[in-house]
């Protein structure tokens, strides 16, 4: 499995912008499909934007022309850069990676959208 380390999360104001970061291990990075969740306080995990190996993205309908996931196979990184923040957008965000039936995720980064 893959280790993921997130970075970037942080207080920001509505209509304000963060890019968060997710740092993988391992060589084998470009074989894998990365994405971005995330969790605010009393609800459940979901889906923010994947990535395939393909460079193929998807958005959840929330975050789709604000959020832009992208990744660079060289740094072994994958981003997400977050636009046009709303104070519904915070929760801690996860890093999520998955190669076949493998599935690894990153301890998580908070993200705050103060109104």
């Amino acid at each position: 499995q893959v280790q993921l380390v997130e970075s970037g999360g942080g207080l920001v104001q509505t209509g304000g912008s963060l890019r968060l970061s997710c740092a993988a291990s391992g060589s084998i990075f470009s074989s894998y499909a990365m994405g971005w969740y995330r969790q605010a306080p009393g609800k459940q995990r979901e889906l923010v934007a994947t990535i395939t190996s393909g460079y193929s993205t998807n958005y959840a309908e929330p975050v789709k022309g604000r959020f832009t996931i992208s990744r660079d196979n060289a740094k072994n990184t994958v981003y997400l850069e977050m636009n046009s923040l709303k104070p519904e957008d915070t929760a801690v965000y996860y890093c999520w990676a998955r190669r076949g039936a493998a599935v690894s995720w990153g301890q998580g980064t908070q993200v705050s959208v103060s109104s």
